[in-house]
């Protein structure tokens, strides 16, 4: 394995949701201006209300692909039940397990065997309330599948705090790598809750040896479907592009 100075971090960047395919555009095309290559978008969305947006499901997952596939993005989306899992392995190139279905060991075994053939990559993000020894076991649900492109996603657990939406475990991301080969991503939109936060949560998960971020994105977070509050535009992810670029750089390492 390299250095860890030496690994590219890869950014992972989109909108919570696809809401269309003008909204999905504009931010691939940002994120392909960036010199990026990952492309995020919910289709299949899990809510805590069941009177919020869940995402458009079979078209969002078609738009998501066909912009993927005009840019020449790599895309990834959540897969939240098992009778979907060869529908979304089929469509984009990383299946996200979210935290609510971490310990959802059916729909783990079943990303497992289906990306164990495919040979799809897989990031599985680690629950509200989850241990870090939990959050490990769990991922060894897809490992023992057959998955061979397993990543880590730390995205914040509840605490007692509430100035945050969730609290950044920053530690566990040197934890993990200490404990695990698998690596780590952190999405640093969640914790969050708000835009204004997302740099420096960033920039601290790059300083922490990260291998990867998600950073969600949307041409109109006052107007998008779901979490807009936490969403970057277009120009304040372009500047934090450059600003990590710069961060990465000192530390021996580029984005990707």
């Amino acid at each position: 394995m390299a250095e860890q100075t030496q690994r590219p971090i890869t950014i992972i960047a989109g909108p919570c949701a696809v809401e269309s395919e003008e909204q999905l555009s504009s931010v691939a095309e940002t994120i392909r201006e960036a010199g990026l290559s990952w492309l995020r978008g919910g289709t299949f969305k899990p809510r805590t209300s069941p009177y919020s947006f869940q995402g458009l499901g079979d078209e969002g997952l078609s738009i998501l692909s066909a912009i993927g596939k005009r840019f020449g993005l790599s895309t990834i989306t959540e897969v939240v039940d098992v009778a979907h899992v060869e529908m979304i392995d089929k469509s984009v190139d990383c299946l996200q397990i979210g935290m609510r279905n971490m310990a959802n060991y059916e729909l783990l075994k079943a990303v497992g065997n289906a990306t164990a053939k495919s040979g799809k990559h897989v990031l599985l993000k680690r629950g509200m309330a989850a241990t870090i020894s939990e959050w490990l076991a769990a991922s060894e649900y897809l490992t023992t599948a057959g998955s061979t492109h397993v990543m880590l996603c730390e995205r914040g657990i509840r605490t007692f705090e509430t100035a945050t939406r969730f609290t950044l475990d920053i530690a566990a991301v040197p934890i993990v790598h200490k404990l695990s080969i698998l690596p780590v991503c952190v999405d640093v939109s969640h914790p969050a809750g708000q835009s204004d936060l997302v740099p420096a949560l960033a920039k601290a998960a790059v300083a922490a040896g990260c291998d990867a971020l998600m950073i969600e994105v949307h041409p109109d977070p006052p107007h998008a479907l779901s979490d807009g509050p936490q969403q970057l535009t277009l120009s304040q992810f372009s500047q934090l592009v450059d600003e990590l670029r710069t961060l990465a750089a000192a530390l021996g390492r580029e984005l990707r």
